[in-house]
């Protein structure tokens, strides 16, 4: 809601995409600029004390420019929403690296079922992105800006309320304050001694590269080269969150059965063949469908290699090598941004087509060289 609502507010206020474009970039650019201080941090203090500090602080702050917004209008009230995207950016980095850690313990503890916690995880951030937009939107519109502030004050109140007290202590506390610098350090040596790690970093990454170039493109292919409204992009990505979270649901039998390296396999081939395929679709219906299966296997993906990096990550550097894995795998949205832009609409397909073999290639590395820490740790065990 934070970061579909905070924008949609503002072009209501302005009625300017390019007010609209610049409060989300504000939203976004304080996460990329503080993974390292939140890893430090979740290292230093323990993640839940962290989140809920997070939670808290988004609550007070939310509250606060809910009244102001109530007393102001004009640029002062563009001045407020726009102070509140970056704090709420900000914020947001502190919350989601904690959480993630959380999750990294868990699937630790969890041991064999660790995958059963990805896909929990997963499965909540799907649900929570697709009803986010949704629920800001309508309290924006019933409510006003005001009352959907008070709501994601609230909201934030009960994400404190509901973090783990008793989660595991914090490892760096007795060492005294680390700076964000020797945090952003820690990660990348810890990266660059996990070989495994660092072929499962990359395979996700160059998957997201076809998704964000997915995602991007689809405006231009549905609405330019289909001859469809605006509101069947929106159609197409309901559809293909409805078939993620059911995969989601459906992959936790299934790797119980057959395993994190098979079920990952299969999934890379459902994901790799729509993404050869989209290029070449001749209509809306088909595209739908493919894109469906894309996210489908794409979510899959997901659970399978979240749940090999989170155990491979050491405990006690979990947050800081958190962050700069999470700053890898977001770098590629921009990146794909920047290729349409760069790129002929008639050359998209073959754009697309590029991706889809760089992804192809980076899964089969992961799924390979990403697993063998894994492979060799489980023929020890036996």
């Amino acid at each position: 809601m934070a970061t579909y609502g905070i924008p949609l507010l503002v072009l209501g206020a302005t009625n300017s995409s390019s007010w609209t474009g610049i409060s989300f970039m504000l939203a976004w650019a304080p996460r990329l600029c503080t993974f390292a201080l939140a890893g430090t941090t979740v290292d230093r203090f323990g993640p839940a004390r962290v989140f809920r500090l997070a939670a808290v602080t988004r609550a007070v702050l939310t509250g606060c420019a809910a009244a102001a917004l109530a007393m102001t209008a004009g640029s002062t009230a563009l001045s407020i929403v726009m102070l509140l995207a970056v704090c709420a950016g900000c914020l947001t980095q502190f919350s989601f690296i904690a959480a993630e850690s959380v999750g990294v313990i868990t699937s630790k503890d969890a041991g064999d079922a660790a995958h059963r916690v990805q896909s929990v995880l997963l499965g909540i951030d799907q649900a929570a992105a697709l009803a986010g937009p949704a629920a800001g939107g309508l309290l924006l519109q019933w409510h006003g800006p005001s009352g959907m502030l008070v709501v994601l004050g609230g909201l934030s109140l009960l994400s404190a309320a509901a973090a783990p007290r008793s989660q595991q202590a914090p490892l760096r506390e007795q060492k005294g304050s680390a700076p964000a610098a020797s945090g952003w350090r820690t990660g990348w040596s810890t990266l660059r001694s996990l070989p495994s790690l660092a072929w499962l970093v990359a395979g996700l990454a160059l998957s997201n590269l076809a998704l964000g170039l997915l995602e991007s493109a689809t405006p231009v292919l549905v609405v330019k080269q289909l001859g469809r409204s605006s509101a069947s992009v929106g159609l197409v990505w309901s559809c293909a969150a409805a078939a993620s979270l059911l995969a989601v649901a459906i992959c936790r039998t299934v790797i119980d059965r057959w395993g994190l390296t098979t079920v990952g396999r299969w999934a890379a081939l459902v994901t790799g063949v729509p993404c050869f395929l989209v290029p070449f679709a001749d209509s809306y219906g088909a595209y739908l469908t493919l894109i469906a299966v894309f996210m489908a296997g794409d979510s899959v993906l997901s659970v399978v290699l979240r749940t090999i990096r989170s155990l491979l990550i050491p405990t006690e550097v979990f947050g800081s090598t958190l962050s700069v894995t999470v700053l890898l795998l977001l770098l590629p949205y921009p990146l794909a941004g920047i290729l349409l832009a760069v790129t002929d609409p008639a050359d998209l397909p073959a754009l697309i087509t590029v991706c889809a073999v760089t992804q192809s290639l980076g899964l089969a590395c992961a799924l390979t060289y990403g697993t063998r820490h894994r492979s060799r740790r489980g023929k020890h065990r036996r």
